[in-house]
């Protein structure tokens, strides 16, 4: 079904296709209307790409239907029905318990996008919940996913932010907000369980249909779609873990509630980025044991999988047998397709070119040192474009001594620098060298400069909600959309936290 909401030339081009679906995979809710809404931010660039108009989505009649107080024509609001495994342990039953999903739209690069309503009510999966959002949580997401948008990493989007006039009760009596959320699905490993976990094939063939149609329509001239189905999000998780670990991201709750089928980051609650690189590294109040610290993700991201493949046993083979010798083949690949992003992404940032013999153990050892080291990890790796733009021969530079003076042990990172530039002097080995200024651009076109640092986050969160002050929110957007730019006039955001600023701990604001 199609429809459209109109105000003056203003339109929503709604093509819904998830409300087709049986109706026990979600339940029709209409958001929850709040007190006073008022505009934080409307993502222009996004509403473009979905073919939305920017100043109508910021004018009152827009911002109504961004805070759930109106229902746009074509909308059929409903919250999605899901399972999970959180922190280990199976939940029957979660689903949309603060969140409604509008509907869908296809933009104008052809793809076919949810818009949900974040913060916009209980539903019927809230569990005792007011199904509402705080405005310290509904900024952290917009402020990172659209950092993790600007690098380039599959994500969720956020289309705009809302203040609802209403408050919430969470640690501390807060202002709530309604964040627009834009998804290819937000279907999920849960999904996928839900079903499963009722024994309903039935349910689990017209999902699984449902994704490959939506997602993975590629799959279906295979021998065994279903296989190929999950092949492809195996695929896609390794890679988008891979390109996690490259920036340093720590999710912070990678429940399989909070897996995305089509390959894109979904769920900023206790996500944090590093400061100084430790691969044990947690953020998240929530993880007391380190279930989800930075380096045990890619491990996690498989353990997820297989959850994702004991659902599909009914469908994928047609015994048992065959059905598990199936699905662990597929699980089996993730190691091979992660590695395959996770080593040359490193070798990019390290300047290299093409993998020599040597390349991972001089990348694990400086791994090693920036650990023992406290090393800043965005710090060290874009100061390092800096060292290789002074040229191999070089050794006592000034671009050396700022990256050096990141690391608590200078004379340990001294010499794998003398062994780095070994091995950049080594290649090409058929052609002249590359040029100095040619290889910084490189590195930096891989290292951002600019990340949205907890602290930072934090400050913005704090002026927000103390102060009604969204300035240095509207700072870190503006420099976050050009991570990979040298911006001379913001270089205090590229600083790492004083130690008065650290922060310990991420929440997850439910």
């Amino acid at each position: 079904m199609t429809g459209a909401m109109r105000a003056g030339e203003a339109v929503i081009p709604f093509d819904n296709s998830y409300v087709r679906l049986p109706e026990r995979f979600y339940a029709r809710q209409a958001p929850t209307p709040v007190a006073a809404p008022r505009l934080i931010k409307v993502n222009g660039a996004l509403a473009h790409e979905l073919g939305l108009d920017a100043g109508w989505l910021a004018s009152p009649d827009g911002v109504a239907v961004l805070a759930g107080n109106r229902v746009p024509e074509g909308a059929e609001p409903i919250a999605t029905a899901y399972a999970g495994h959180q922190f280990g342990g199976f939940v029957p039953q979660l689903g949309d318990g603060r969140a409604v999903l509008l509907g869908e739209v296809i933009g104008r690069d052809g793809v076919r996008r949810d818009i949900q309503l974040k913060g916009s009510g209980p539903t019927p999966f809230s569990r005792r919940g007011d199904g509402r959002a705080a405005l310290g949580p509904v900024l952290r997401e917009y402020i990172v996913s659209e950092a993790m948008a600007a690098l380039g990493i599959p994500t969720t989007r956020a289309l705009a932010a809302v203040t609802t006039g209403q408050p919430v009760i969470r640690e501390n009596v807060v202002p709530g907000a309604v964040l627009a959320r834009v998804a290819q699905s937000h279907i999920r490993v849960g999904t996928f369980q839900y079903f499963a976990s009722r024994g309903d094939v039935d349910g689990l063939r017209t999902l699984a249909d449902h994704v490959i149609a939506r997602h993975y329509p590629e799959v279906r001239a295979a021998a065994n779609p279903i296989r190929a189905l999950l092949d492809g999000v195996v695929g896609r998780q390794a890679r988008l873990v891979a390109r996690w670990m490259h920036v340093g991201f720590i999710h912070g709750v990678m429940n399989t509630d909070n897996t995305s089928i089509c390959g894109e980051t979904i769920d900023y609650g206790p996500c944090a980025f590093l400061d100084a690189y430790h691969p044990a590294m947690v953020f998240s109040s929530i993880d007391h044991g380190g279930r989800y610290a930075f380096a045990n993700q890619p491990r996690l991201a498989q353990w997820n999988l297989g959850r994702l493949a004991e659902t599909l046993l009914p469908l994928i083979g047609p015994t048992q047998d065959e059905a598990i010798a199936e699905a662990q083949a597929a699980i089996d690949a993730f190691p091979a397709a992660f590695d395959a992003v996770y080593w040359p992404g490193w070798y990019a940032k390290l300047g290299f070119g093409a993998p020599r013999d040597g390349d991972k153990d001089l990348t694990i050892e400086l791994l090693d040192i920036m650990a023992d080291g406290a090393a800043d990890f965005t710090l060290a790796f874009r100061l390092l474009g800096d060292v290789a733009a002074d040229g191999q021969g070089a050794g006592d530079t000034a671009a050396e001594h700022r990256f050096t003076a990141l690391f608590a042990d200078p004379e340990r990172i001294t010499g794998w620098l003398v062994r780095w530039r070994a091995r950049l002097a080594a290649e090409p080995s058929d052609a002249k060298p590359i040029d100095a200024a040619a290889r910084r651009a490189a590195m930096q076109a891989v290292n951002p400069a600019f990340i949205p640092r907890n602290h930072r986050i934090e400050q913005a969160i704090v002026a927000a909600v103390a102060g009604d002050d969204f300035a240095s929110f509207e700072r870190l957007m503006t420099v976050l959309a050009r991570p990979f730019d040298d911006q001379p006039d913001h270089s205090d955001l590229m600083a790492p936290p004083r130690p008065n600023e650290v922060v310990q701990a991420t929440f997850c604001g439910t």
